[in-house]
């Protein structure tokens, strides 16, 4: 069984990995702290100017502060900050001089922002972007949230999302909710999309170096796609869902999102090494921790990673037609994961996907399981306005200027009050199980496969019903909008993926970051 233990690795192992495999002239340049340039930088070269004293976690945040308040009113990435960050950032300074080289994590001084469905027992609001919430008083942190305090990192603050993670109404737009406004995409002013929409945005704006976001279907993929960061999406129970105001126990999972610039699958690992591990209060993460690798995940960030690895290519997933840029564009792709050592089979199929896709389970198991999980959060709540998702409705009702109940409704939110789940949630759990198993499992295990490959966030369903992981990577821009591509594999093989996905990273470095945005 995995240790509890929030992994350490030592400035010296840092700077081994920086040595061996990263090129210090594209972001570290000799001279003052001035010439330090932040913009881009990934956790890795932060934590060597930490150690060359070229920067301090106070500048960072004051960095970050400053990016804010010139880009936010524009993307509406940050929903809230945290007003104990400066204090926070202070303290990371002072420990740095007084604690022995290697006793501190590689998140140590790192700020970070949180998807506003994450609790934070300090003077942030928790809401799911809904004024309904607004003033409730969590208990505790959220299990990831306790981890990432106790490996030193710095909560930023909250991100803006999608309200109740997309699951108020079919016609409220990606990246909108009552709190935050709208979300827009840096690169394209338009659509960001997925429910963890402001996590990706501020990564791909340089708000911040890293956040977290969560993933029900599509929440962490698609707007990893959209914004050109990378993101990884954990099998479910990896992460503690404790302390996250829930959609599904079944699908739910935490995730983190960084900046790809050669190396930032690495900084995504070092997010996801620090927040996976067993917690009490989320049953799940016992029996997922039996996939943690002993050693982390850091040992996995290899160049030659595609090497032997045999990927699927699901072409039912390419459908933007042969003469687009986008073929073109991910053709050049697997051949670069053909040249980097990988095995390629064509036309993987899998069976059952129209009935993936098409078929009712999904969404009458989503409106059983969103009414009772989130009664209970609710309750649990020490002080909260609503106590029960009949009061959430209402309290729409009560405020439809103020929640735009007129403009977008809340039809996903009465949908799920009116199921009481007997017999039909029973049959579409079955259902899923079977889907799964016979759909995307059989054709992994049938073409002995580690992994498919898929361009951008369409393939998330399969991966949500069966909690499997995946990664997303940017792969292009077409007209200057960002798009990925996605690797995906069965439970626990975060490995694996990691792999690929790093070194897919190292052969292509697409990334570009997008204009800045100001009033």
């Amino acid at each position: 069984m995995a240790s509890n233990a929030v992994p350490v690795l030592s400035f010296c192992f840092e700077l081994l990995f920086l040595i061996l495999q990263l090129p210090f002239s594209s972001v570290l340049q000799p001279g003052t702290t001035h010439e330090f340039s932040i913009q881009e930088a990934t956790v890795y070269d932060l934590q060597l100017a930490f150690h060359k004293n070229q920067l301090s976690s106070k500048q960072l945040v004051e960095f970050y502060h400053k990016q804010i308040e010139i880009q936010n009113p524009v993307l509406r990435g940050v929903l809230e900050l945290n007003p104990d960050a400066l204090a926070q950032a202070d303290k990371a300074d002072q420990e740095r001089k007084t604690k022995a080289p290697g006793s501190l994590s590689a998140l140590h001084g790192i700020p970070i922002l949180v998807k506003d469905n994450t609790a934070t027992k300090d003077k942030m609001n928790t809401t799911a972007g809904s004024f309904a919430l607004l003033g409730s008083v969590v208990p505790k942190d959220a299990g990831v949230v306790t981890r990432l305090r106790k490996a030193g990192a710095i909560i930023l603050g909250k991100a803006t999302l999608s309200e109740w993670s997309h699951y108020r109404s079919v016609a409220a737009p990606n990246g909108w909710s009552a709190r935050g406004g709208y979300g827009k995409n840096p690169y394209t002013m338009d659509d960001p999309c997925g429910s963890s929409s402001g996590s990706a945005i501020s990564v791909a704006a340089n708000l911040v170096a890293v956040s977290l976001g969560t993933e029900t279907d599509g929440s962490i993929l698609c707007p990893s796609d959209s914004n050109s960061v990378v993101g990884i999406k954990p099998t479910v129970g990896l992460t503690s869902r404790a302390g996250v105001v829930p959609v599904s126990p079944r699908q739910d999972t935490v995730g983190a999102w960084c900046r790809p610039i050669c190396r930032t699958v690495a900084d995504a690992t070092l997010v996801l090494e620090t927040i996976v591990g067993i917690d009490t209060n989320d049953k799940a993460t016992i029996k997922a921790s039996k996939y943690i690798p002993k050693g982390g995940y850091a040992q996995f960030l290899r160049k030659d990673g595609l090497q032997g690895k045999r990927l699927g290519v699901m072409r039912y997933f390419y459908d933007y037609g042969k003469d687009t840029f986008q073929h073109e564009t991910f053709e050049l792709h697997l051949n670069t994961l053909r040249e980097k050592g990988a095995i390629l089979v064509d036309n993987v199929e899998i069976e059952n996907i129209d009935e993936v896709y098409n078929g009712p389970s999904e969404g009458i198991a989503l409106a059983f399981e969103f009414k009772y999980s989130l009664n209970a959060y609710l309750k649990d709540l020490v002080a909260s306005p609503v106590r029960s998702l009949a009061d959430v409705i209402a309290f729409n009702n009560k405020h439809p200027k103020l929640e735009k109940v007129k403009e977008y409704g809340q039809d996903l939110l009465v949908q799920s009050q009116n199921t009481n789940g007997t017999g039909t949630l029973e049959q579409a759990l079955l259902n899923l199980k079977k889907l799964s198993k016979d759909g995307f499992e059989k054709a992994l295990i049938r073409n002995k496969l580690d992994a498919v490959v898929v361009p951008g966030s369409i393939f998330s369903s399969v991966l949500a019903i069966g909690g499997y992981p995946g990664i997303t990577v940017p792969a292009g821009y077409e007209k200057g909008r960002p798009f990925g591509i996605c690797f995906g594999g069965l439970r626990g093989s975060e490995p694996k993926l990691i792999q690929i996905a790093y070194s897919f990273e190292q052969a292509t470095t697409i990334r570009k970051p997008p204009p800045l945005r100001k009033l």
